[in-house]
Order: C-alpha cells, then sequence, then structure tokens
C-alpha cells in the first residue's frame, strides 16, 4: 500500500509540477499590472500574437490599459503601451532590464551561435568605429560602387535602352541586399579571378546566388524565431543555416578583397577570445542578416511611396538634381559615373523626411528587455507596478506612436514632409495631447540598444534611391494599383514585407 501511494504521490506531485510549468497557478499580485493568461496553458495569447500583433496589442489596450502582462509561449510580457512612460523602459539600469539575455537566446534559436562575455558592448564600439562618423565615409564608397555594379551591368545604352520590368519588392531587395552584402563582407579577388571585370562579374553571380538563398530562410524567419516550424521547415532551416555557415565562413573571407574594418574587427575580436571557427562561422550568418535583412524590404516601401505620390517624387528628385548640380556631376552618355559621397547624403533633408515617414509606416519592431531582478515600473501618470524576475518587458512602437493620429495625424497617410519643419529642416517636435514628446517614432529601437548600424542602413536607402532617380526612367506598370497591405506575420521583426509584389518598369535615363 505504501509503494502505492509512493508512486501515486509521485504522479501527483509531477502533474502539479507541469501544472506550474505552464502557469496555470500564476495569479496577480497586489501592486502588479492587469494578467491576462490566454485561453490555452502555457501557451496563452501566443497564437493570435502570432497571427496579428498589432491587432492583438490594440485589443489588450482597449481591455487592460496602459499597461498589461500576457502569457506568450511560456514567458510573462508586459506590455506598455503609453508613449511617456517609455523612459522607464529605455532608461533603466541593464542590472534589472537586460536586452543581451534576450536577444542570446533569440539568436541561439536561430543562427546556432553562443555569445561571447560583453559582446554588445564589442558590436557597439566597433559599429561606432566603421558605421558611423568618418567610417561612414569609407562605407559609402563601398557600397556606391557596389550598388553601380549591379544597377548598371545589365541595362542598354544609346539605341538600346526598352524598358524592364520587374517585381518592386524583388528587384528592390535583391539589388540592396546584394551590394550591402559586397560592401561588408568583400569582394572577389580580381587576382584570382584573373582581371577586374571578371571579378566583379563573379560578384554579380555569387551575391545573386547567395541573395537566392537567403530569401528562402528570411521567408521561414519569423515562424523559426517563434518556435513553430513544421518537420519539412525545421530540415529547410537546418540545410540553409548549415549552407550560410559555409558561404560565409572565415576561411571563404580570407580569401576575399575589401573586407569592411566592420566584419574584420568581429572576427579579429572573436578569433583572440578563443571562439572556435565553426562558431564565427556562425555569427558572420548573424551579421548578415542583422545588416541586410531589412535595407531591402524599406528600400522597397520608399520607392513605391515616391511613384504612388507625384508631390513626394517630385520634391526627392529636385533635391537630388540640386545637389548633382552643386558638386558638378552631371548624369550623359559616356560621362563617369557620380561619386555619391557621405557628405552629399547629409545635405538631403527631403530624402531624409521620406526615409523617415516610410519607416514609421513600414517599421514595426518589438523592443523587449528581460527582467533580472523583481523591479517597479513608474508610469507617467505617477503610477508604479511590480515586475516579477523572471519576466520580460516589451514596447511595440508601431501602435504606441507611429499611428497613433493624435501623435502622427491622418496616420495612415504617407506625407513625405511629415518630418519638415516650414523652413525645411528636420523636425523633431512632436506632442500628444499637448505634452512633447521624447520618443516621437522608434524603428531603431531607443537607448544603448539603438540599432549600431542605423547610419549605414539609412544611407544604404538613400543612395539606392539616389541612383535609381539619377540613372534611370522607373514607373509602376499600373499606376492606379493600390498599394499592398503588410505581412501581418512578419510584426515585430524590423521593416516589414508586402503581402504581394508591384510590378513595375524602368530603363536608363541616357
Amino acid at each position: 500500500m505504501s509503494y502505492l501511494m509512493q508512486i501515486l504521490l509521485a504522479l501527483f506531485i509531477s502533474v502539479i509540477g507541469g501544472l506550474y510549468l505552464l502557469g496555470a497557478f500564476r495569479r496577480r499580485r497586489p501592486g502588479e499590472p492587469p494578467l491576462d493568461k490566454g485561453p490555452f496553458p502555457w501557451l496563452g495569447h501566443v497564437l493570435e500574437f502570432r497571427r496579428d500583433t498589432a491587432k492583438f496589442l490594440q485589443r489588450m489596450k482597449i481591455k487592460h490599459g496602459d499597461i498589461f502582462t500576457v502569457q506568450l509561449g511560456g514567458f510573462y510580457f508586459t506590455f506598455i503601451t503609453d508613449p511617456f512612460s517609455f523612459g522607464s523602459v529605455v532608461k533603466e539600469a541593464r542590472s534589472k532590464l537586460d536586452f543581451t539575455k534576450f536577444a542570446e537566446q533569440l539568436v541561439a534559436r536561430v543562427f546556432g551561435y553562443h555569445n561571447l562575455e560583453d559582446e554588445h558592448k564589442v558590436l557597439q564600439a566597433s559599429s561606432t568605429k566603421h558605421l558611423m562618423g568618418d567610417g561612414l565615409v569609407v562605407m559609402t564608397q563601398a557600397m556606391m560602387k557596389n550598388l553601380q555594379n549591379l544597377m548598371l551591368h545589365s541595362v542598354g545604352s544609346g539605341d538600346d535602352k526598352g524598358w524592364i520590368e520587374a517585381g518592386l519588392f524583388s528587384y528592390s531587395y535583391n539589388i540592396v541586399f546584394r551590394a550591402g552584402y559586397l560592401a561588408l563582407f568583400g569582394n572577389e579577388s580580381p587576382k584570382d579571378a584573373g582581371n577586374l571585370e571578371k571579378a566583379t562579374e563573379i560578384d554579380r553571380q555569387h551575391s545573386d546566388e547567395l541573395f537566392l538563398e537567403f530569401r528562402k530562410y528570411d521567408q521561414i524567419f519569423p515562424n523559426l524565431a517563434y518556435g513553430v516550424l513544421g518537420p519539412s521547415e525545421k530540415m529547410e532551416a537546418e540545410r540553409l543555416k548549415r549552407l550560410f555557415w559555409k558561404m560565409l565562413s572565415v576561411q571563404k573571407m580570407r580569401c576575399r578583397d575589401n573586407i569592411s574594418g566592420w566584419v574584420q574587427d568581429q572576427q579579429q575580436h572573436r578569433a583572440e577570445k578563443g571562439m572556435e571557427e565553426f562558431m564565427q562561422d556562425r555569427f558572420m550568418f548573424l551579421l548578415l542578416w542583422a545588416s541586410q535583412g531589412n535595407t531591402g524590404p524599406a528600400a522597397f516601401w520608399l520607392l513605391l511611396y515616391l511613384m504612388k505620390h507625384p508631390d513626394a517624387m517630385k520634391a526627392v528628385k529636385n533635391e537630388v538634381e540640386k545637389i548633382l548640380r552643386e558638386t558638378g556631376q552631371e548624369v550623359k552618355p559616356g560621362g563617369p559615373l557620380i561619386d555619391l559621397t557621405r557628405d552629399m547624403l547629409l545635405k538631403t533633408p527631403v530624402l531624409d523626411s521620406a526615409v523617415d515617414e516610410t519607416l514609421r509606416l513600414t517599421a514595426a519592431p518589438v523592443l523587449t528587455r528581460a527582467v533580472l531582478q523583481e523591479m517597479t515600473i513608474s508610469m507617467a501618470n505617477g503610477q508604479q507596478y511590480s515586475i516579477r524576475e523572471g519576466d520580460r518587458v516589451a514596447i511595440f512602437p508601431y501602435t504606441a506612436l507611429h499611428i497613433d493620429p493624435a501623435v502622427h495625424p491622418d496616420p495612415h497617410t504617407f506625407r513625405y514632409d511629415r518630418f519638415l519643419t516650414p523652413d525645411g529642416t528636420k523636425k523633431t517636435d512632436f506632442y500628444k495631447d499637448g505634452k512633447k514628446l521624447k520618443y516621437y517614432t522608434m524603428p531603431w529601437g531607443a537607448g544603448s540598444t539603438m540599432c549600431p548600424g542605423r547610419f549605414f542602413a539609412t544611407n544604404e536607402l538613400k543612395q539606392f534611391v539616389f541612383l535609381m532617380l539619377s540613372y534611370f526612367d522607373f514607373e509602376l506598370k499600373n499606376p492606379h494599383e493600390e498599394i499592398p497591405s503588410i505581412d501581418t506575420r512578419r510584426w515585430g521583426f524590423g521593416s516589414m514585407q508586402p503581402t504581394k509584389d508591384v510590378q513595375f518598369r524602368y530603363r536608363l535615363r541616357f
């Protein structure tokens, strides 16, 4: 009898332990935000959240107010939706709220990479050195050379300059991704290829093959990040990861010319720390995705909005032509290629505003922090809430700021001059309910975890559009086609993607 009781007791303890792990016993404590565990044990609201993050969070805000805790796949997330309270998250000490712990778990699952200690600091320092300031001068030139190689080699000139038809998303993503990849990860060596012409041809072919495989990975990335891949998708994800680890291996990088200082610094630091080479290969894949996974889609939206808004297209084009005149450059048959420098890109307030407006409409990251110790969140209205260790705190700026009509009137309409003052300078004063906002858009995050490559990424966008306007005539195949809706399955991962492509055509202007 005692033996049977031991078995029953063990089963009872196992059931109770399982229910505990599934979150069945969690209750809201005094002083905590409203708790909504969802309809399913452990999963909570993850299915609805995954299906349409924006719609789900808007529903929770209506139900619970400016702060609430929800269960998502075994974790409890406290969302703050009041933009005046964002400082409580952005400025909190990393000893309490830490981005890196959450990021480490994500990159281990998605890229098979395991971080070094203080890796975030090393990445920030290297990015500051190579992707900002004087370092950005070098990167701008590298990006320009590769953009021109990819954009101009296959189009006709003279009597052979007919229209080329393509999908705008496919074209934009392809060109910007490949040029960015070559600028960061280097070019084929003319010495190995035989001559410079052959080397640039190999660059075009290799980068295109890489992009085609990257798009396959990109399409399953959201499911991979959420851990909801089916069996066949899991096999494909593993195949693609192994492929990229091989294509971007440190061994292959040693044979390339013009590798950016940013990539070289990252690899050298890990080698000096004794990281095994196979893990360095995995980090190269992480760098590729982090640097090139969002700029191509953003370039698509920017070009599409310009084509759908003639006033915006005219204003940006006038600015581009003005800058070329001021620098004594002209696009003409047989003439030299444009030398678009970082200094020239600093004189484009109209284009800057169009970029900011595009990102407001289409960039939708979920900014997440891991709670490392019991803490208190102070809201702007004076209320305080206790947050448990082991939970996560998150902000979704898209619904809280970007499309809030109280912050940005007529928020779903593209206004190229929304971020311009009447005298043509950058507008930074935005208000809600009569009070000035510190954070009025957050496409790059905020605080110490703001995207370290944001200046390089912005330059990529601007260079691509600058060259398109300078070298090409282009138009939508169907000018009356509506702007496609956003693919809601990708909420939370940066630049959104369209539910379908849009056909356009382009040709050289000369």
